[in-house]
């Protein structure tokens, strides 16, 4: 049996803007979460998440697809959000992720999807398309990647990979997630943000600022540390240097398969990103004939700071 720690649900309580009922799937003796909004017989919009966040990411996205007649699925990876969260730090691989996700389309029967992905949602998600692609028709990849042998890591990957190994600036009990998503958000300082992180002074957060934290931070609140390691693996699962990492070699797989790709494809980025970089992007768009919208103020995360303009995208892109 697997252990594991399970968030309370009074953290989910009176988050801004993320109203929805729960809906659980289960995989071996394990709980995966799952937001399902819109009619069911709506073709899909599948809406994966990366690290460090969960399907609260899409907040302001979600109302936007269903307006328009689609269903939405945005599910948290285990270890993440609302799903339960193995305690040990190496149950957790790219490849076993990728495997609840395809167990999670399966059993709940999904066809006509457009796969939405962003970071760790690349990988998990974009493999579901070259595995299955009888069950996806579109594909929206924001500020992502497949490793390949010629894909050159970004100094800002590398940073960000530095920080979670041992004596990184990261390597620290119970990591306040919440305070690296409003930071990268812009709404707060780096001059808030670093005693708060690093020597836990109170950032004196309002408004706004104090809603996505509280969202961001909601999986985690009151859980010991080891609830922790399941965002802790991704980034130390980045193949910088090793075949051996992050399923590198089914991630090549998929991104030679996916270059073959004959369907309908949009890119959206995010181009102050200094993790996948605005160039990066637009080369993979023009590997797979496909158009690329910037967005020219959004980082790493669109979905957290410009869900209306993503939505306007997102439509577009399924009407051409």
């Amino acid at each position: 049996m697997t252990e594991f720690v399970r968030t309370a649900e009074e953290n989910f309580q009176n988050l801004q803007d993320f109203n929805y009922a729960p809906n659980y799937h289960f995989w071996q003796d394990l709980r995966m979460h799952y937001v399902d909004e819109g009619p069911k017989d709506a073709p899909v919009m599948l809406l994966m998440h990366g690290m460090p966040t969960w399907s609260y990411l899409y907040r302001d996205v979600i109302p936007g697809l269903v307006a328009a007649g689609y269903r939405c699925i945005a599910p948290d990876h285990l270890g993440f959000g609302r799903s339960d969260k193995p305690t040990d730090l190496h149950w957790y691989t790219v490849a076993r992720h990728t495997e609840v996700l395809t167990s999670l389309i399966v059993d709940l029967d999904l066809n006509n999807i457009s796969l939405v992905c962003q970071d760790w949602g690349g990988p998990t998600g974009l493999a579901q398309a070259a595995m299955m692609p009888e069950r996806f028709d579109h594909l929206v990849i924001m500020n992502t990647w497949l490793h390949h042998p010629e894909y050159e890591y970004s100094e800002g990957i590398r940073r960000w990979n530095a920080g979670w190994q041992q004596g990184g600036n990261f390597d620290r009990p119970e990591p306040d997630l919440g305070l690296m998503m409003v930071m990268s958000a812009g709404l707060m300082s780096r001059e808030q943000y670093v005693p708060a992180f690093m020597q836990g002074e109170d950032p004196q957060l309002s408004g706004a600022a104090a809603a996505m934290y509280q969202g961001f931070a909601a999986p985690y609140k009151g859980l010991p540390d080891a609830g922790y390691n399941g965002f802790r693996r991704f980034p130390l699962s980045i193949p910088l240097d090793s075949y051996h990492n992050g399923n590198a070699a089914a991630q090549t797989m998929h991104y030679k398969t996916l270059l073959q790709w004959n369907k309908s494809c949009h890119f959206i980025w995010g181009c102050t990103d200094d993790v996948f970089i605005e160039d990066w992007g637009r080369q993979w768009a023009q590997q797979m004939k496909a158009p690329f919208d910037a967005i020219p103020d959004a980082g790493h995360f669109p979905q957290n700071t410009h869900g209306g303009r993503l939505v306007e995208l997102i439509l577009q892109g399924r009407s051409q």
